[in-house]
């Protein structure tokens, strides 16, 4: 039997500093819930704005697939295996810690690019999954896929179960595990995949999900035995981001 929890968006956890505004959907950092440490094999869903000329200076992670979704600005992604990289909206990226790497993640794209400096924040949501196992080689990957959001559908974006790895934009080392997003127009209607295990947020815009109501920018629902509910961007249009998950963390 489906079994749907809604997270509204204002009972997430909260970290606000001079330069960071960040919304966890998650246990993460100083904030800790025993019961709200993961769902499927989704361990964090965080929701950054990064005020211009700071971010995220270099931090180690080790045995995590690294997915990050810009919906506003751009996004400078450096690491110590020598991958640097700007991400905006429209941009699928990942990267694979391993066996352990460093990077830094900051709002200062013109010191990379060498254009005028902007004052614009920068919006995004960061995703953490659980790899296959451990101590693999760490990887870094992005790609354009603006065209394919433009349909209005749901778009295979980082993937690593077999028939999807091959349509999704980028790889992750997770078997199990699909990460999907839509950009949708106001009325446009996706299904959601059929999967043991479904995570459903909503960066932006409204949805009305089938058989839970109305989701606000900000909400989320998490979906056990999910069985292709149906979902429809409201008068405003909506984007989502939907994980698709064939297992779960222990």
């Amino acid at each position: 039997m489906t079994t749907t929890t809604v997270q509204r968006a204002q009972d997430r956890f909260k970290t606000k500093t001079g330069w960071l505004d960040s919304k966890h959907s998650f246990s993460f950092g100083r904030h800790y819930d025993v019961d709200n440490t993961h769902f499927g094999l989704l361990l964090v869903n965080n929701d950054d704005i990064v005020i211009p000329g700071t971010g995220f200076e270099t931090h180690p992670h080790r045995d995590m697939e690294i997915v990050t979704w810009v919906m506003r600005g751009q996004l400078v992604h450096q690491d110590s295996e020598g991958h640097s990289g700007v991400i905006y909206p429209g941009l699928a990226q990942r990267m694979s810690a391993g066996k352990g790497i460093m990077h830094s993640e900051k709002n200062d794209s013109w010191r990379l690019t060498g254009g005028p400096e902007h004052a614009e924040p920068v919006h995004f949501v960061q995703m953490w999954v659980m790899p296959d196992e451990a101590g693999l080689a760490p990887g870094y990957e992005q790609l354009e896929i603006d065209d394919a959001l433009l349909r209005g559908g749901l778009v295979p974006v980082a993937s690593g179960r077999p028939g999807h790895a091959d349509e999704a934009a980028i790889r992750i080392q997770q078997k199990d595990a699909t990460l999907h997003a839509a950009r949708m127009e106001p009325g446009r209607t996706v299904a959601l995949p059929t999967a043991p295990y479904v995570h459903l947020f909503v960066p932006s815009g409204t949805v009305e999900l089938e058989g839970a109501g109305a989701l606000a920018e900000g909400d989320a629902a998490r979906i056990e035995d999910s069985t292709g509910q149906r979902v429809t961007a409201g008068a405003g249009g909506a984007e989502i981001l939907v994980w698709e998950m064939h297992n779960r963390i222990g």
